[in-house]
């Protein structure tokens, strides 16, 4: 760890928080980075439900102290891909979010161009994770379109597709005749158009609250 962080670390108070507390909230952007010294925390989509026993609905991975708690939103700065919920009591340190991204500019413009693009990697890896579990197929086709989107001269958004149907549905976890179905459906409402190669973002607007985004 760089010696700047390991000094933000130390100007930053021990805390604890108890099995069962919520650390990070999917969607929001916080503005503190954190360390977990200690402990064990859960990673995932919190369920809908008021049994406090039950507070993922579905959990992605685990992340044990001593370590940085989703670092690749506070990388990015990003709000955060994940619910992450303490398994068990955990002792961590929330470090000012600008603080945090100042101290990694003095690694080396090569080590951290690297950071970058792996931080890039792991969030697009846990976005599609997410988008499988939370979002019916429609909101993944929806937020795969405008993720694929270009704009041409005259400002029409497209996407061309240069990868067979096939493997585009298993992209988003889905059978090839779910989503020739799904993008007929967003024909017929209007949100898209075009039937070959090239389909036109109709509606990027309604595309975009379908999907969530």
């Amino acid at each position: 760890m760089p010696v700047s962080q390991l000094t933000l670390l130390s100007e930053s108070p021990l805390q604890v928080a108890h099995s069962g507390c919520v650390l990070m909230r999917r969607a929001t952007r916080d503005p503190f980075a954190i360390f977990i010294e200690s402990g064990r925390v859960a990673l995932g989509i919190a369920a809908v439900t008021d049994d406090p026993e039950k507070v993922l609905e579905h959990q992605l991975g685990v992340v044990e102290g001593p370590g940085w708690l989703e670092v690749n939103t506070a990388v990015l700065d990003l709000p955060s891909a994940v619910d992450a919920v303490a398994e068990t009591d955990v002792s961590l340190r929330r470090v000012p979010l600008q603080q945090f991204r100042a101290s990694l500019t003095g690694n080396s413009q090569g080590a951290l161009a690297v950071l970058t693009d792996i931080a890039r990697a792991y969030r697009r890896q846990t976005d599609l994770a997410v988008s499988r579990l939370a979002k019916d197929a429609e909101a993944r086709c929806a937020e795969w379109l405008l993720q694929h989107a270009e704009s041409n001269d005259i400002g029409v958004c497209s996407v061309r597709l240069q990868q067979r149907k096939r493997l585009i549905a298993a992209q988003l976890g889905i059978a090839p005749e779910t989503l020739s179905r799904v993008l007929r459906h967003l024909r017929e409402r209007s949100l898209i158009s075009g039937s070959g190669r090239v389909v036109n973002l109709v509606d990027p607007g309604g595309l975009r609250s379908l999907a969530g985004v």
